[in-house]
């Protein structure tokens, strides 16, 4: 373990402690999350509901909120930016609904996932609905920049699923190829979402890149840190079993840093671990090489240049907390 990272493990508070100078912000975002999908479709109603109610840590619009109130002297929050904020979380949830189906998935936050508890095609219309939502509020904010900022998040949602799906099993994947599947399906949101709120409110142009940075590099950050729990941590911890997305097909920065150390990795992948022990040997492989090392300092650099990015941001409560977000990201390892 880094020096860096156990010193910020030992003074990091909970993520709900980071979002706490917003939290009234958020116990608004979900109540008008709930008026906003109204009740015309009472299927698709209690599907969307019952994915607000499932709890989660609303990072990301967390970070909207914390960065639109960061970016003004008085700290106050227009209605834009609210709604950008709940657009944002319309998107992720969107995108949750629609994945949680590609991957089978039984529950997600400790409780069923949609089509678990009603059927693939309310789950799959459920998620479409959402997008659709989202695309509408996102028009009726009256600014072109931001409908493009968002309509390409929507993009790159549906671009990495189909990266992914399509490269399943295969160990010929790159680094390169790794961390454009990740932006899409993780860091796009988080980093077009901040520019976003930093179009709305009137910053430069210097500025609005280094909010976009932020967000990539946060992301990216992560969907790296989720990859090495994947090899890390137990069952018990992770709610699944270890190395379950090797297993599945999809390789992460370790499997593939492991497989430039020992290219026998690359056998049992490409036959679909169809033998006895396949998936047990290859977290082996995973374990006993120097992925794990690597794919850890690939975090550490994006979260630092996260944390550079934003230093500009006056003096705040809310600057304090985004400068905090990246250490949070990486204390999640320990």
């Amino acid at each position: 373990m880094s020096p860096r990272i156990n010193k910020a493990k030992e003074l990091m508070p909970t993520v709900t402690e980071l979002l706490q100078p917003v939290e009234l912000d958020l116990e608004t975002l979900l109540s008008d999350l709930r008026s906003l999908i109204g009740t015309k479709h009472p299927i698709l109603q209690a599907a969307s509901e019952h994915l607000f109610s499932a709890g989660g840590k609303r990072l990301r619009p967390g970070i909207v909120l914390l960065i639109s109130r960061s970016l003004t002297p008085t700290g106050d929050l227009s209605s834009r930016h609210r709604r950008l904020a709940q657009i944002t979380e319309m998107i992720h949830t969107a995108s949750l609904v629609h994945d949680d189906v590609v991957d089978e998935a039984a529950t997600r936050r400790g409780v069923d996932t949609v089509h678990s508890r009603f059927n693939h095609r309310v789950a799959v219309l459920a998620g479409d609905f959402l997008f659709a939502q989202a695309s509408w509020h996102l028009a009726n904010l009256d600014n072109l920049d931001v409908v493009k900022l968002l309509s390409r998040v929507i993009m790159d949602l549906a671009d990495g699923e189909v990266k992914q799906g399509l490269s399943r099993y295969d160990s010929g994947q790159t680094l390169d190829t790794y961390l454009e599947k990740s932006y899409c399906k993780t860091a796009s949101l988080i980093a077009n979402s901040a520019q976003a709120a930093g179009v709305l409110s009137g910053e430069s142009e210097i500025h609005l890149r280094s909010l976009y940075s932020f967000g990539k590099q946060l992301g990216l950050a992560f969907q790296v840190v989720d990859d090495i729990l994947d090899f890390t941590s137990n069952e018990e911890q992770l709610g699944k079993p270890a190395a379950s997305d090797l297993a599945s097909g999809y390789l992460t920065a370790p499997a593939i840093y492991a497989l430039m150390d020992n290219p026998s990795l690359g056998t049992l992948i490409e036959r679909e671990f169809s033998k006895e022990g396949d998936v047990e040997n290859a977290l082996c492989i995973v374990r006993n090489s120097n992925a794990i090392p690597k794919t850890l300092k690939l975090a550490e650099d994006f979260a630092k240049q996260a944390e550079e990015s934003i230093q500009w941001l006056p003096e705040s409560e809310f600057r304090n907390a985004l400068l905090a977000l990246p250490k949070y990201v990486l204390s999640r390892l320990y």
